[in-house]
């Protein structure tokens, strides 16, 4: 039986409390079933790279680390992954960085990556690479001689032509991944995107899911990540969720709760959002002392100056609605700078009336499945969600808004507030199946099935 090799650029093992997100639920039954192991960046510093590598086995899942020199997570993490390609692919050129010695450091990295990985992979292995930290590791090891079924999926959106060509070495980096068997984007936009590329840049072919460039072939297809549905609504009803739901009802009182919960990152829309959300307060004077927005948005990524102002920028902007709004028994924004547990999180989803989810540019967005996962199905409150979301293709019964346009957010905030119950239950019912039937064992299963059936040396030949 062959095993499956899971590569990204940190690694999550099991955690005895269970507190971990539904991808890395997912790999980790994958590799429990497959035999397999797990293989990054331990997340740990060391003052010269060696090249050594950890290994470390619970519950059944095996994992592979190396640390990594300053230098490299600087220009390799800090640098090209989070200054350059996430802005970029989540359209914001604006604020990318293009340092040179950005792009050195991720192509070293990625092949201090491959040195010791080529060595752990065996003949009938499936290599899955995950996320644009690794975009060219397959072309190292195949320089290394893997010649295994090799996969790669793009958690984030894949920016369109007229924005990737401001990448220096666009040509050098697209290339380097037709070293892979299969590529997995989100959505369809995405694809289309990666293919026009393919196409109007390096002149290559199209013929359905099968792209070839300079003679060699890959299959790209779409195939979107979902939630661990059935450990989702098991956390809901953990003695900390039901403890939080108690506490939360008590602070609410009669409030009706809109819940927001992101990551604290410009992708997101968070000062749009605020910004919304002061909108509906100007135009519904009804809801003063009725409403109170929930924002949770741990801290992210602090040593990148971009996330630092964000964090300023939102802190300022909470302050000031609050100030012009609050009463001494009422404070509009509830704006939390802190992680919550699956569990706390599938609490506070079920007594919110909206889920409002509205990042400008996301690749997929799972809290918008992990609310609609939590509702009560006999009184489901509703989900507002951004149409630049790559989960608004499958997610078609939300409310969908531009998050740019604030007087559409707040019309959305509205009308889900008032909604009829037999509306919010018959949009929850089709949400619901969706996000039940297209899980996160759906997405793995689906998607490490193209990689084993992919040809052999599809990537090499054409």
């Amino acid at each position: 039986m062959s095993r499956l090799i899971v590569v990204s650029n940190r690694v999550s093992l099991p955690h005895p409390d269970g507190a971990q997100g539904g991808l890395a639920v997912a790999l980790q039954a994958a590799l429990r079933e497959a035999g397999g192991l797990w293989f990054g960046w331990s997340g740990r510093e060391v003052e010269k790279f060696t090249g050594s590598v950890s290994f470390e086995e619970i519950d059944g899942v095996r994992s592979a680390v190396v640390d990594l020199e300053p230098q490299d997570v600087e220009e390799y993490y800090n640098g090209f992954a989070n200054r350059t390609l996430w802005p970029l692919f989540h359209y914001r050129i604006d604020l990318a960085k293009y340092n040179r010695s950005f792009g050195s450091g991720y192509e070293r990295v990625n092949k201090r990556f491959a040195e010791p990985l080529h060595v752990m992979i065996e003949p009938g292995d499936t290599v899955w690479i995950n996320d644009y930290h690794l975009i060219p590791i397959a072309s190292q090891l195949r320089e290394h001689g893997v010649n295994n079924r090799i996969g790669f999926f793009l958690h984030t959106p894949w920016p369109p032509t007229r924005l990737l060509v401001s990448l220096p070495y666009h040509e050098r980096l697209v290339r380097s991944m037709f070293a892979y068997d299969v590529i997995g984007f989100q959505t369809s936009e995405w694809l289309e995107s990666f293919l026009h590329y393919c196409q109007n840049e390096l002149g290559g072919t199209v013929d359905g899911e099968y792209v070839t460039v300079d003679g060699k072939t890959l299959r790209a297809a779409v195939c979107p990540i979902g939630i661990d549905f059935k450990n989702f609504l098991e956390a809901a009803k953990t003695p900390a969720a039901q403890e939080i739901a108690e506490r939360t009802r008590i602070s609410l009182r009669q409030l009706s709760m809109i819940v927001g919960v992101d990551r604290l990152d410009y992708s997101k829309g968070l000062e749009e959002r605020l910004n919304s959300f002061e909108t509906y307060l100007n135009r519904h004077t009804e809801a003063h002392r009725a409403v109170v927005l929930v924002q949770i948005a741990p801290p992210s990524r602090g040593e990148v100056e971009q996330y630092r102002n964000v964090r300023e920028k939102l802190n300022e902007m909470a302050g000031r609605i609050n100030g012009a709004f609050a009463e001494v028994d009422w404070t509009p924004i509830r704006y939390v700078n802190r992680g919550y547990s699956r569990d706390e999180l599938a609490a506070l989803y079920r007594a919110a009336k909206v889920g409002l989810v509205t990042p400008l540019r996301d690749g997929m967005n799972l809290v918008a499945k992990e609310y609609v996962a939590a509702q009560d199905p006999e009184d489901p409150g509703v989900l507002v969600l951004s149409r630049f979301a790559g989960a608004a293709a499958q997610m078609q019964e939300a409310l969908l808004v531009n998050p740019y346009a604030p007087e559409e957010v707040a019309d959305a905030i509205h009308t889900a507030l008032t909604m009829p119950l037999a509306e919010r239950k018959r949009r929850h019912n089709i949400l619901l199946e969706g996000v039940r039937s297209e899980d996160v064992h759906w997405w793995r299963e689906r998607f490490v099935r193209m990689i084993e059936e992919a040809p052999a040396h599809i990537g090499q030949d054409g």
